[in-house]
């Protein structure tokens, strides 16, 4: 049975260093990466090109990057990631946003994700809930009744 796993998480990754995201994945995402899951990951900076990055080193896990537009309008950090892993990478999917990408091109994005998954693993910064991408991500997993891990960074 394949399993589908959403990755979201915040874009401010500096206040960690790269160890203690290797330690949080190896914790909370290596229980999940086994050959029969699908990893769903936005293609954007920080948690989303981290979690491809460990994931494409670290497991036999299958990934999909997500991008609200194309993968040419992603970030240099999250293009860069892509391309160094794009051996690991078992598909890109491209949503086709207009060229000034919005926050409802991110949500649009967020909910194609949640929609073709059956959990959602969400690394928020720390701190309360907020209105962020990632915990408007992890709120409609929730309405969609979609199970959750929560993981403040």
């Amino acid at each position: 049975m394949t399993r589908a796993v959403v990755i979201t998480g915040t874009r401010s990754t500096g206040h960690r260093d790269l160890d203690s995201y290797a330690e949080l994945f190896t914790n909370y995402l290596a229980p999940f990466a086994v050959p029969e899951t699908r990893f769903y990951i936005g293609g954007a900076k920080g948690i989303d090109s981290l979690s491809l990055l460990w994931l494409a080193g670290n497991s036999d896990a299958q990934i999909t990057i997500v991008v609200p537009g194309t993968v040419r309008q992603q970030p240099a950090e999250a293009r860069q990631a892509i391309t160094r892993s794009r051996d690991r990478i078992t598909e890109v999917v491209e949503l086709g946003a207009e060229e000034e990408l919005r926050s409802p091109a991110f949500h649009a994005r967020n909910r194609w994700m949640v929609d073709r998954s059956d959990m959602v693993i969400g690394f928020p910064l720390g701190g309360p809930q907020g209105t962020s991408g990632t915990w408007q991500t992890l709120n409609y997993g929730a309405e969609q009744e979609k199970a959750r891990l929560i993981v403040p960074v």
